[in-house]
């Protein structure tokens, strides 16, 4: 279940940007968060500081994108990231329901911010990656997802047992 709020920051000089309106907005980007403040292989990282352009083509309009992350590690590599559920970085299977077409445009929205933001990290010698549920996996920033959860019948409602009287 997705949630947000305040990320307190523990290591203020390694947060470029207003180290105390640091705003995640979900479970997954808190851990991302706890995880750039205390590695030691991150000089500095910054949340939603990046602005990027980027034309929806959709709407035939040009709106902005807020990166999720830009992590600078000690090694000097800089990397734009944004963290996202796996669904969200695949083509929806096709089929005629409203939830179909909610897909495909969040789809075509995504696929519009990161080619801008693969190209902005390009322009300047950096990397773009969308870091899933697998990555954060891989980095043992969480567990397993779990599968389709058991599901039990109710219970039967309590009936007291007659009392006898002798």
């Amino acid at each position: 279940m997705a949630y947000s709020g305040i990320y307190k920051v523990k290591n203020p000089k390694k947060y470029r940007g207003d180290f105390t309106n640091v705003v995640f907005r979900s479970g997954w980007e808190l851990k991302v968060f706890i995880w750039c403040d205390n590695n030691p292989d991150v000089r500095e990282w910054s949340s939603e500081e990046i602005v990027v352009p980027y034309y929806y083509a959709v709407d035939k309009k040009y709106h902005r994108y807020f990166v999720d992350l830009k992590i600078k590690y000690k090694s000097g590599k800089t990397v734009l990231v944004e963290i996202k559920p796996e669904k969200e970085t695949e083509l929806p299977k096709v089929t005629k329901t409203k939830k179909y077409m909610t897909e495909a445009l969040t789809y075509v929205k995504n696929m519009n911010k990161w080619e801008a933001a693969d190209n902005y990290a390009k322009d300047r010698g950096w990397e773009f990656q969308v870091w899933t549920e697998k990555t954060l996996q891989e980095m043992k920033l969480m567990t397993k997802m779990p599968g389709k959860l058991k599901t039990y019948k109710p219970y039967k409602p309590y009936k007291n047992p007659k009392k006898t009287n002798k």
